[in-house]
């Protein structure tokens, strides 16, 4: 199987150009390439794949096999993928891409005949609790924002209140890295999420389980993210989960509608506005290519 490694701010997922390649079983595929030392190494799987409604189609597999139906940072290098590699026409600035989420439509910033940032359209939000709902977790009773993106998202503040919460999984030793380095250290980064995430993932308060995102404002219309994938664990960046933190934040008073946000996650940043105008949520980010390869499947 011929593949291509790309990346949205950290975010990796193993891509397949099903205009050229077939997949038979995308879920067991998505478990192989995905481990990180007897594979290629992954979040999960993507097969970018011929539409009757969009440019393309994206079929996306997070790395325990289970279907996704919509990665922001995905999307991204699905657009830089197929303008690059001649799958739509050169003179195009604006694509659409078919996801289980609805169609998509991604503009494209090209310089030298490359994609090098791309603005998605991720449409509606939808608001999927009160403002905010306690959540009742490992003896802690946790305020949330729940918002879907076409998947669910669980947000949460750290504000002096819900931070001591945490307190029992602090690190001593050194805090995970930023990409953005020292300037942005946060008291999130001290945390150890795979010693609770998935007591938030599995919650029976999400029956088709849950991205939950721990948020900490630095200033007005900037943010500082941590986010628990469903299906992935910790990844270093979530664009569905970043545009469900900027809607979070305007619900909370933490930013302003119509406004960039700064999302800064493990891997790099994300600007998001949230329009007043048609009530969209825009996301812009970078992608990029990392290498292709071949890869004989078991």
């Amino acid at each position: 199987m011929k593949f291509t490694k790309m990346h949205g701010i950290g975010n990796d997922y193993v891509y397949v150009n099903c205009f050229e390649e077939t997949v038979t079983d995308p879920e067991k595929t998505a478990r192989f390439v995905s481990d990180r030392h007897f594979g290629i190494g992954s979040d999960g799987l993507i097969l970018i794949k011929p539409s009757e409604k969009a440019d393309c189609e994206m079929d996306m597999y997070n790395l325990d096999g289970s279907r996704g139906s919509m990665c922001g940072n995905g999307v991204r290098c699905v657009g830089k993928y197929v303008y690059d590699h001649g799958l739509v026409p050169a003179d195009r600035r604006r694509i659409s891409v078919d996801t289980l989420s609805g169609i998509k439509y991604l503009d494209l910033k090209v310089e030298d005949g490359r994609v090098t940032e791309l603005t998605v359209d991720m449409g509606e939000p939808e608001i999927t609790s009160q403002v905010p709902e306690r959540l009742s977790v490992t003896g802690m009773e946790v305020p949330f924002i729940g918002v879907s993106m076409g998947n669910p998202h669980a947000v949460i503040f750290f504000t002096d209140g819900t931070e001591k919460l945490f307190d029992r999984w602090k690190k001593k030793e050194r805090p995970v890295q930023r990409r953005s380095g020292e300037e942005t250290r946060s008291g999130l980064d001290y945390l150890e999420l795979p010693a609770f995430g998935t007591d938030f993932e599995f919650h029976s308060r999400f029956p088709q389980r849950t991205n939950t995102e721990f948020v900490e404002v630095t200033e007005q219309g900037r943010l500082v993210m941590r986010v628990w994938e469903r299906g992935s664990g910790e990844t270093l960046a979530c664009g569905t989960g970043a545009c469900a933190v900027g809607v979070a934040a305007v619900l909370a008073g933490f930013a302003e509608k119509d406004r960039n946000i700064t999302v800064d996650l493990l891997g790099g940043c994300l600007t998001i506005r949230w329009s007043s105008l048609d009530n969209h949520v825009y996301m812009t980010g970078e992608a990029e290519e990392v290498f292709s390869g071949e890869i004989l499947l078991p």
